[in-house]
């Protein structure tokens, strides 16, 4: 008769992570995360969480910022998608701190702070020292309809690159 290893389902393992240490230089949640920690004026959020005094503490801004244009830029639109993702993918649970922000907040920070995320990536992109430009952060939904379109009209679509 075969032998095997014992399969045991109820086995704990303890795996040791720096969650810092996920986020590697030179990829796309490096630059989120640095873009977001060290280029934004964050202090538009404040004066729109009144629990200074009441109510529980909430998830940090900066921390919604990196999780959703990291989601967006990997074609994730869904806040019950990007909540999952801060559940399940060790990026995003890096750039959450662990925190992993419900699909409610989520939802809510995207319709209601609309107006502060565009003043403060205006302000990066207007800034003389900023290393991006607009192309580095526009999501097009309909990229695929584009390229079709240039593929067969022939038509250039792609956004002039600045020197």
């Amino acid at each position: 008769m075969a032998k095997y290893k014992p399969c045991n389902d109820q086995q704990m393992v303890m795996l040791p992570i720096s969650l810092q240490d996920q986020i590697l230089p030179g990829t796309l949640e490096y630059t989120i995360s640095e873009l977001v920690e060290k280029r934004l004026d964050l202090s538009v959020f404040d004066a729109r969480y009144n629990n200074d005094e009441v109510g529980a503490a909430a998830i940090h801004p900066k921390i919604l910022l990196k999780v959703i244009l990291l989601a967006y830029a990997k074609g994730m639109i869904s806040s019950r998608q990007i909540e999952r993702a801060c559940h399940e993918n060790i990026l995003f649970i890096a750039l959450s701190y662990g925190y992993a922000p419900d699909h409610s907040t989520i939802a809510a920070f995207v319709s209601s702070m609309q107006e502060e995320v565009q003043t403060i990536f205006s302000n990066v992109l207007q800034s003389q020292t900023t290393p991006f430009s607009l192309a580095d952060f526009v999501f097009d939904a309909d990229k695929q309809a584009d390229v079709s379109l240039s593929e067969r009209e022939g038509v250039d679509l792609s956004c002039p690159q600045s020197g």
